[in-house]
């Protein structure tokens, strides 16, 4: 089958068996093939998704963001990715794609979230080398960034604390 997918903004056309997944498809990373790990997750018309457990033509005409996706232009980085650097949020480097992508909507839904929401909300995804406390760290960062780059006068949550 011939299906049309818009991928990170750019509308592709793929050649598909009807078996094969949207991680087949994307190639995105695949930890457990069960929507279980959350590595697979992209965002399919805004809303995070594990891709290993659509099918590619389920997708049809839909859009797709991944993660080469985030960064706002080449050479930058969104600032979840760039929190993710600074506070160490990843070490391999293999779950990190779907924590970027399962938070990217909850940020946006959730501009002050706490510890605990945000640990609620990556419940999903597993990591067997961070120990998840500095994930929650850069995505703590990455909210305070980010309100501050939607309200450029406002006061950083981190200076009020001062």
């Amino acid at each position: 089958m011939n299906i049309t997918l818009a991928v990170d903004g750019e509308r592709r056309d793929f050649a598909v068996e009807p078996r094969h997944t949207l991680a087949d498809v994307l190639r995105t990373h695949v930890g457990c093939e069960h929507g279980v790990c959350g590595a697979c997750t992209i965002l399919l018309d805004g809303q995070a998704v594990r891709s290993c457990l659509l099918f590619a033509v389920q997708a049809e005409g839909r859009e797709i963001t991944t993660v080469e996706g985030l960064a706002p232009a080449p050479g930058t980085l969104h600032p979840l990715q760039e929190a993710f650097w600074e506070k160490h949020g990843l070490q391999c480097g293999f779950c990190t794609p779907g924590f970027l992508m399962t938070l990217i909507p909850f940020l946006r839904e959730c501009p002050h979230p706490t510890e605990e929401l945000i640990r609620e909300e990556i419940s999903g995804n597993l990591c067997r080398c961070t120990g998840y406390q500095n994930i929650v760290a850069a995505v703590m960062a990455a909210a305070e960034t980010l309100r501050c780059k939607a309200q450029p006068h406002a006061v950083p949550d981190s200076a009020e604390q001062s």
